[in-house]
């Protein structure tokens, strides 16, 4: 998949380290050089320092064929700038909008080329699937060095492990269960929890494919 994050703020920093560990062709612009530069320090990615409001400068930067923009600026007035012009002059398939200021998000909308509003407080996991158009299970980061791979799941009404407890989910061979995050808070994964609709479970395994956890947890 070919990306293009707009803003290398802390949310475009993460996302971009998220789809750039699961092997996506990832792009990053702002127009701030100091954050491209200290970006540009723990992110082996294509950056370019401009105005992505500025359509010649979005087409340079190969806006052009990307599957995904996701304008995670500072500024809800840019964001619903660079998602209009990526929409609607450049066609892209999938446009992802970050909502900096509540009373703003009534305009983020498909009139203005969102496909997906992104509130500040949504949980960087449920972003990055809604934003990809994952499944409820993906692989979200392969840490090569340490031969280990950080998969997520999402429980809802309709898994089967809806109501369980941790302790009676048979993982995969060489995997653990590394947190469960629920109402955008990370906790701690106790034996005796229960597992409800909504729950993000992250899960750290040496060996298992997302097949392995979908049917585990699925």
């Amino acid at each position: 998949m070919r990306a293009l994050i707009a803003g290398a703020g802390r949310l475009g920093a993460q996302i971009t380290q998220v789809l750039a560990a699961a092997h996506n062709d990832v792009t990053v612009i702002d127009i701030d050089p100091d954050r491209i530069a200290e970006l540009s320090g723990s992110i082996s990615v294509p950056m370019r320092v401009g105005d992505a409001c500025a359509p010649d400068f979005l087409e340079a930067a190969g806006i052009r064929g990307a599957d995904l923009v996701i304008a995670t600026t500072g500024r809800d007035d840019d964001n619903l700038v660079i998602s209009l012009l990526a929409k609607r002059q450049f066609a892209v398939p999938r446009v992802a909008a970050r909502v900096n200021d509540g009373e703003n998000a009534w305009m983020f909308t498909s009139h203005w080329g969102v496909d997906i509003a992104v509130p500040a407080a949504t949980p960087l996991i449920s972003l990055i699937e809604e934003a990809t158009g994952a499944t409820d299970t993906v692989a979200l980061l392969r840490l090569s060095k340490a031969g280990v791979e950080v998969i997520e799941t999402v429980i809802t009404s309709r898994s089967r492990t809806a109501g369980a407890a941790l302790s009676d989910v048979v993982l995969p061979n060489g995997t653990v269960i590394a947190t469960v995050i629920r109402d955008g808070q990370p906790t701690a994964p106790e034996p005796d929890m229960r597992l409800r609709p909504g729950d993000e479970v992250l899960l750290v395994s040496h060996q298992a494919t997302e097949q392995d956890v979908q049917s585990a947890f699925q």
